[in-house]
């Protein structure tokens, strides 16, 4: 899909960018003209492309604060400045409550809500003092706004991010812009984990109002439109990237109730 904008001579990073989402906004990134560094604590598969150009892969575990802070200055003393900083890393396994221990449920929070916080505070440091400030992308969760069975301290996590991103748009004005996209079901190389087979993937989407998962380039087109001037006046936002969310189950079930004749007299 074709870039909605020039980010030709901006510095992004994304975190958690080796595959999945993280890869598709890397991608989306770099065909925008941004040069694109992802780090997470493992490389690449392979190497991440996008408009003839290749993003750079630098290891580093944001949720150890001396790193991140390491990893945010060697960005500043390479590139001289960064622009956009998309939080992306994150996830959970499915555990239910009792069953996962406290000290797991931390694990997942220390992941998903305070590395995103740790990398925001050193990215704060480059941005604050260049021309042109910067914008932060929170990549959040419906699991944020609505029970979550399986994934409680993610949803939480994810919620307290949403907040987090609110805050520092308050706080950080008018140097830095704060923004989440809260995501819905996105298709990845990791889907048949969690939804089976093509079928199961199938099924799933059609729970969805668009009637599918979301592309993870879709995801990387939003983040591109945050970064970006066309932006320039949004910030604090929760931008819901969810197909419509998620299909009411009383809609069926009303809908299988309904004759045909009667669905005729029946307004849109």
């Amino acid at each position: 899909m074709a870039a909605i904008t020039d980010l030709s001579g901006s510095v992004a990073v994304v975190t958690g960018g080796t595959r999945g989402v993280g890869a598709g906004i890397a991608r989306a990134l770099l065909e925008a003209g941004a040069a694109v560094v992802i780090c997470a604590r493992r490389a690449p598969d392979e190497p991440v492309e996008g408009g003839g150009r290749t993003a750079r892969f630098l290891p580093v575990d944001l949720r150890d604060q001396d790193s991140a802070g390491v990893f945010f200055e060697r960005i500043r003393d390479d590139y001289g400045r960064l622009d956009t900083l998309v939080n992306n890393a994150g996830g959970t396994p499915y555990r239910l409550l009792g069953e996962g221990g406290g000290a797991r449920h931390a694990r997942v929070v220390e992941l998903n809500l305070l590395a995103p916080l740790t990398a925001s505070l050193a990215a704060y440091e480059v941005m604050r003092g260049q021309s042109g400030g910067g914008s932060i992308v929170m990549i959040g969760s419906v699991s944020g706004s609505r029970p979550s069975p399986g994934s409680a301290a993610y949803g939480a996590a994810k919620a307290g991010l949403e907040h987090l991103a609110r805050t520092m748009a308050v706080e950080w004005a008018p140097h830095v812009r704060v923004n989440t996209l809260v995501l819905g079901m996105v298709r990845t190389e990791l889907s048949h984990l969690h939804y089976g087979d093509e079928d199961g993937i199938a099924a799933v989407g059609r729970t969805v109002p668009l009637g599918r998962l979301a592309d993870p380039a879709e995801i990387g087109d939003a983040c591109v439109f945050l970064a970006s001037d066309h932006a320039s006046y949004i910030s604090g936002a929760s931008l819901l990237v969810h197909g419509g969310g998620e299909r009411p189950a009383f809609l069926d079930a009303a809908r299988q109730r309904v004759t045909p004749t009667a669905r005729k007299d029946t307004p849109p």
